[in-house]
């Protein structure tokens, strides 16, 4: 279901980097329209609607003014725009260098204690959600502008704001909540299916959201990812990647577990089994020198992976980067797992079937840890491949009746 992996630096054309594929083989190949669609019923019990109904509840306790939109790009056409409550779409129109402003897309979302319903397009984008200020969007020549609020001038970094993806295709909804970006203004998703019953995922436990910030405060060189307001209000605490790549984090972070991994796998074997509908597809990773090699069952190198930094594991990219393909994206997803998990030195058999022995090193993604740590189902996607092991906080239906946004207490 996902997109073209966009620029994890923010800023770009309004794309997506959850690549969901990970589990399957064969839902890396089926690609229809150029959306990834994993899981995907073999039979729709229903032809899905050209839009379905979306539930917007404020459970903020939040007095100010919500705003929503749903931004994204049309799977019939694959032109970027937004939709209105409606459900219609519109384009956007041309932008500019510099960038030029966006036409207003808002919303008005639920007063307090109350549930807006909207419709949602097939569309494969996000629903952006801000707290008592519009999102300021610009549109370059190459499409629509992102809030990049790990830069300091950006219009939108003392706005409260967040936002969950989605993807609505003939194969049905997939709706997840995330923190790849950042950990900001709590939500959970959720879907009512043909049958009746419902579905959600994203709620955190009471105190969650302060236990959250107080544990990357609480932690030597993490407490910078933590960004406020000029009169303390806190809004957020930046992913990993965006804290090395402004400073916030220090780089060298991950360079001992790397150290250590690279030792372990001179001299011994790392098995990854990338696809769990093909368990007999195995590559095996050797350390040589400053390069990790991959082997197929055969002998033969099939890809190589440079020893990589901490940008590039928690970005999961750059000396990391995960193609759609059948073979180096597979296995790349997988070591990135393992190295913000902080398993690849416990487990030589990747990726790890369960969550216990996870973020154990004390060495590891602490933001991931955290978060992970205060969800109530335990489900989040902290990281771009947070999926691998089916962590994520992902809700998934081939015949959707309804979806389901709620918006969480800031405690």
């Amino acid at each position: 279901m996902s997109v073209p992996p966009r620029s994890p630096h923010g800023g770009g054309e309004l794309t997506r980097r959850i690549p969901r594929f990970a589990t399957s083989a064969a839902a890396v190949a089926a690609l229809v329209g150029g959306v990834v669609v994993f899981g995907a019923p073999q039979q729709a019990v229903a032809a899905v609607p050209d839009t379905i109904p979306l539930q917007i509840t404020n459970n903020s306790g939040r007095g100010d003014q919500v705003y929503i939109y749903d931004l994204g790009t049309q799977l019939s056409s694959g032109r970027q725009g937004w939709a209105d409550a409606n459900g219609g779409f519109h384009a956007w129109p041309a932008g500019g260098n510099p960038p030029t402003p966006a036409p207003d897309a808002s919303i008005a979302g639920p007063g307090p204690g109350q549930t807006a319903t909207i419709r949602i397009p097939k569309f494969s984008g996000r629903i952006y959600f801000s707290y008592g200020k519009k999102l300021d969007f610009r549109l370059t020549t190459g499409g629509l502008v992102q809030p990049a609020v790990q830069n300091p001038s950006d219009p939108n970094r003392d706005t409260l704001f967040s936002w969950s993806e989605y993807t609505l295709n003939d194969g049905g909804l997939w709706l997840n909540s995330t923190q790849v970006d950042m950990f900001s203004a709590p939500y959970a998703v959720g879907v009512k299916r043909s049958d009746g019953s419902t579905v959600s995922t994203g709620h955190l436990k009471s105190g969650g959201y302060t236990n959250v910030l107080n544990t990357l405060r609480g932690k030597s060189g993490w407490s910078g990812l933590v960004q406020t307001r000029s009169d303390g209000t806190v809004l957020r605490a930046l992913s990993p990647l965006y804290g090395v790549e402004t400073g916030a984090l220090p780089s060298n972070v991950m360079d001992d577990y790397v150290n250590r991994v690279w030792q372990k796998y001179s001299s011994q074997t790392l098995t990854v089994t990338p696809f769990t509908d093909q368990p007999n597809t195995k590559y095996f990773g050797r350390v040589s020198g400053n390069v990790m090699n991959f082997t197929n069952s055969s002998g033969a190198v099939v890809t190589s992976f440079q020893k990589p930094d901490a940008g590039s594991i928690f970005g999961c990219h750059n000396l990391l980067d995960a193609p759609n393909d059948q073979v180096r994206g597979p296995i790349s997803r997988t070591l990135c797992a393992g190295y913000n998990r902080s398993t690849l030195l416990t487990n030589p058999n990747q990726p790890d079937s369960s969550d216990a022995g996870f973020y154990q090193d004390g060495v590891t993604n602490q933001y991931a840890k955290a978060i992970h740590s205060q969800m109530a189902d335990g489900k989040a996607y902290a990281f771009a491949f947070d999926d691998v092991g089916n962590h994520e906080s992902l809700v998934n239906d081939g015949n959707p009746q309804t979806a389901y946004l709620t918006l969480d207490p800031l405690s």
